[in-house]
């Protein structure tokens, strides 16, 4: 038989699309093509494939050799086609004699021994073929990732001659059976180590329960970047859709997928020094940026001015759609990202402003300017924007008033996601349209009270959307159907249009 057909997967995106690999044989010069829009690293292939056969001890057929990649239109990438294009080989030469190879998808880069390297996306591609009912062989190095998720049987080799006795029946590949994943205790920090911030620790718990976007201002050392840190271990568990995704992004990305298959949500921190393409993703090739990383979970952004404007400005769009589409001369890519958005800045250059000392050496427009590195638009994507005041003598030094631990917080923002789940199948977050109208309906105090505030503050409709977000999500942990007037009081005060509560 001079025609063989394999299956192999693809990599677009967080997406494994299947490939067909055609290898035939004909009369001719020797020689060896391939087909079926390769990059340099597959057209490459036939080199490594060459090498790999006959140190293996196989006869390197000296005839004209066809590969195809179908389909065609899809742009094909990596070494992940050595493996199937050697198989083929060997069965269109009648080295192999397999009549179920139609049964197999392989997805591996060869060495020029014969050994099997990994490949990045064996996640994604493991599930996509557990869709096909087909059994999936791949390099060991992968086998785990590859069944974190999803019941495909996953074949683990480390060489093309252990494929080639599979396939031949002499010796078959044990399935992989995957290993428990223990993680251990979360490293985030716990809330209780948070002393003070009565309202700060208040408004992270909202924005855990809403899962809204929350900006802490104050001078350094006020206990901001601390917040941010606990946050994870405040926030519910990814479901079986969300830990899916999310393992899927960080495959192709070559990260670990552990703590995502576990229910463990993300948590990003990029330097302030990090571009813009670093932050949405790219590259020729694209590949995930920290938004995408981050979907589902957290992107923590520590002095947000010191960020480049343009650089801030690329997140205006992804915090509103939750994805982000990389276009290229020869594709487009669309990446999730719906993350959480956590910044923390200082107000000033020397971080003084405002703290009520007189430390502060910068001059109004130095204040102003510092400020106004963070873009308006963007401002007005943050839901809960909250001044956090350094901590006296007395309450950073007391050691009698422990605070409530993150467990006990949990508990709380569990319950309002269950409660908003339930109610309308996502956090209030992605409240829009009518169902906003419908499930933020305010009593006739609390629309004259938004009304005065529209006018006094100059609140923009999405300002007015994310109020009434927040002021929904205060309901949902008090317990109440209706938002009350104190509710959306606490909204706009968390959005810094109103003075804070006294406790």
């Amino acid at each position: 038989m001079s025609l063989a057909v394999l299956f192999s997967r693809a990599q677009v995106g967080i997406e494994s699309p299947q490939v067909v690999v055609e290898v035939h044989l004909s009369g001719g010069l020797p020689s060896l093509s391939i087909v079926g829009l390769p990059e340099t690293a597959v057209k490459e292939s036939k080199e490594r494939v060459r090498s790999a056969l006959l140190t293996a001890g196989f006869e390197f057929p000296q005839r004209r050799i066809t590969i195809n990649l179908a389909p065609a239109d899809l742009p094909k990438e990596g070494g992940r086609y050595d493996l199937a294009i050697a198989i083929g080989i060997l069965q269109a030469s009648g080295q192999l004699k397999c009549k179920s190879l139609d049964q197999y998808e392989m997805i591996a880069e060869l060495s020029l021994s014969g050994e099997v390297r990994a490949i990045r996306g064996a996640l994604p591609a493991s599930v996509a073929c557990g869709k096909a009912k087909r059994s999936l062989i791949l390099p060991d190095a992968c086998a785990q990732e590859a069944r974190l998720i999803g019941d495909t049987c996953v074949l683990p080799a480390t060489h093309l001659l252990q494929v080639f006795a599979h396939l031949q029946g002499k010796q078959p590949i044990e399935p992989y059976v995957p290993l428990p994943v223990n993680l251990g205790v979360t490293t985030a920090p716990d809330m209780a180590e948070v002393k003070g911030q009565l309202q700060a620790r208040r408004a992270l718990e909202v924005a855990a329960a809403g899962e809204h976007n929350i900006l802490f201002t104050g001078p350094p050392g006020s206990g901001k970047s601390l917040l941010a840190s606990c946050l994870p271990g405040i926030l519910p568990e990814l479901t079986m859709d969300e830990r899916l995704e999310v393992a899927a992004i960080h495959s192709i990305a070559g990260h670990q997928v552990d703590a995502a298959c576990a229910g463990i949500r993300p948590f990003r921190n990029p330097h302030h020094t990090a571009s813009a393409v670093a932050l949405v993703g790219g590259g020729s090739h694209p590949r995930p940026g920290e938004i995408s990383l981050a979907n589902k979970g957290i992107l923590f952004l520590d002095e947000l001015p010191e960020f480049p404007r343009r650089v801030l400005d690329v997140l205006r769009e992804p915090i509103e759609t939750g994805s982000i589409m990389i276009s290229r001369a020869t594709r487009q890519v669309c990446f999730p990202a719906s993350f959480q958005l956590v910044a923390a800045m200082n107000p000033c250059t020397c971080g003084y402003a405002k703290d009520g000392t007189d430390r502060c050496s910068c001059s109004p427009d130095q204040v102003r300017r510092y400020q106004g590195r963070v873009s308006g638009p963007l401002l007005d994507r943050i839901d809960i924007q909250l001044w956090v005041s350094a901590l006296s003598p007395d309450t950073l030094l007391n050691r009698q008033c422990p605070a409530e631990s993150s467990l006990d917080v949990r508990k709380r923002v569990v319950a309002a996601r269950e409660k908003q789940l339930s109610r309308q199948g996502f956090s209030n977050r992605h409240l829009n349209g009518r169902l906003l109208d419908q499930h933020c309906l305010l009593t006739d105090d609390g629309q004259g009270l938004l009304t005065a505030a529209m006018k006094n503050f100059s609140l923009s409709a999405r300002g007015c959307h994310r109020v009434l977000r927040v002021a929904r999500t205060l309901a949902d942990l008090a317990g109440d159907e209706q938002v009350q007037t104190m509710h959306l009081l606490e909204a706009l005060a968390f959005r810094g249009q109103l003075q804070p509560i006294a406790d």
